[in-house]
């Protein structure tokens, strides 16, 4: 009998076809974006004791700034930028939905995680996508959960350069 090996190939994703730009995923910006958001985040981490598992700033600060932390999340989650992931690009959109800046998920080389002073108590970070050259291309300040969102742009960056060298690899074909 002959020995069967599986090979692991990646899927294509439901309802998305290689000809069309489709939304893959909308981040919307952490408060650890804003000066004021980072702000509370230091404060909040400032005196790292704990008592009872609990940071003694956060149970000493945690009310006062409550409210301020608030409107800080609303305000940007109103008027603030968001983030947006395609079959094709990685884009900042305004709160309009206007394109700010754009690029290429071909253009990615790598994406490095920063984490600014004050943006850890929010669980956030700075992506900062990287060219070929090291250069970078696009920063996403204030990304929640900035490993995850990291890890779902690279993965469609390289969807995205397997299904072009498939669709050329067709192409030579015909």
């Amino acid at each position: 009998m002959k020995s069967v090996s599986a090979v692991l190939v990646p899927q294509p994703i439901a309802g998305v076809a290689s000809s069309q730009e489709a939304v893959i995923e909308v981040v919307y910006a952490s408060i650890g974006a804003t000066a004021l958001g980072r702000l509370i985040g230091v404060v909040m981490d400032c005196i790292p004791v704990r008592i009872w598992g609990v940071k003694v700033s956060n149970l000493i600060f945690g009310l006062p700034l409550a409210p301020l932390g608030l409107l800080c999340y609303l305000l940007r989650n109103i008027f603030g930028q968001r983030y947006e992931l395609t079959n094709r690009s990685v884009a900042i959109l305004s709160a309009g939905g206007a394109r700010l800046k754009l690029v290429s998920l071909k253009d990615i080389a790598e994406i490095a995680v920063e984490v600014r002073s004050g943006q850890a108590f929010s669980h956030a970070a700075d992506l900062m996508i990287l060219n070929s050259k090291g250069d970078e291309s696009l920063r996403l300040p204030g990304v929640p959960r900035p490993d995850r969102f990291r890890r779902v742009i690279l993965d469609a960056r390289d969807a995205r350069v397997q299904a072009d060298d498939s669709l050329a690899l067709i192409s030579k074909r015909s």
